[in-house]
């Protein structure tokens, strides 16, 4: 993505490297993402988006990226997740340009630990034969109850009563440095079909269900939960 970093500017050079504790599957703290949401200015959300879905050829993995679309919930319009392998610097000399700034309303970025690219790949069907179709998203963020980090993370990595008839994709991100969030989620679906069906079964879960609504909202102080659909990498 152009720029994608282009707006963190600090006085010193950072080095961040990905937490050592684990996740449950399939999500271990391995490498590290830079996590953008993002709102247009009035007017200037389609520009805004073709900036977005540019790879930055100056990156060292220009194509490790996803850029998804809001369709359902919060107030951001792109989310942009970068990887950035199991360490990233942010040093304080801006870029000479940034083609996003006068077509941004706002924005916020978070480093947050996850899995390697290929695993997040996978579970986002992202290139290959699994980059086909037209997958639908909910992402989610958390702030955990103070002293519960550990059980709304267990809590989110739960099926929930999720279906095993319906395919999905899950990615579990954890907070290093920047939002008021903890937890990441992001869920894939290979049809808005796949994804009412699931969220049928999640509702009629019972309340004792590891994971369900009652399960999470033990733990979670706060939560946004956002449908979205996928501009980049473009669905083959």
């Amino acid at each position: 993505m152009k720029s994608v970093l282009a707006s963190i500017v600090v006085m010193t050079a950072v080095v961040v490297t990905a937490a050592s504790t684990q996740n449950a599957p399939p999500a271990t703290g391995t490498d590290i993402y830079h996590v953008m949401f993002t709102k247009a200015a009035p007017g200037q959300a389609a520009e805004l988006a073709k900036v977005l879905v540019t790879p930055d050829t100056t990156a060292p993995m220009p194509e490790h990226f996803i850029v998804l679309r809001h369709q359902e919930g919060d107030d951001w319009d792109y989310v942009v997740i970068q990887h950035l392998g199991p360490k990233a610097e942010v040093v304080g000399t801006p870029p000479a340009q940034n083609p996003a700034r006068p077509l941004t309303a706002w924005h916020n970025d978070t480093f947050a630990s996850g899995p390697g690219w290929g695993e997040f790949s996978k579970q986002m069907a992202i290139g290959g034969s699994a980059g086909s179709g037209s997958p639908v998203y909910v992402i989610g963020v958390h702030r955990a109850v103070a002293g519960h980090r550990e059980q709304l993370q267990a809590a989110l990595s739960a099926p929930g009563g999720a279906s095993d008839k319906i395919e999905s994709g899950n990615v579990l991100l954890q907070h290093v440095e920047g939002a008021d969030w903890n937890l990441m989620t992001l869920t894939r679906y290979n049809s808005w079909q796949d994804l009412g069906n699931d969220r049928a079964g999640l509702s009629s879960a019972s309340a004792s269900t590891p994971g369900g609504w009652a399960d999470i909202r033990q733990h979670s102080a706060f939560h946004r939960d956002t449908i979205a659909d996928r501009l980049f990498p473009v669905a083959k």
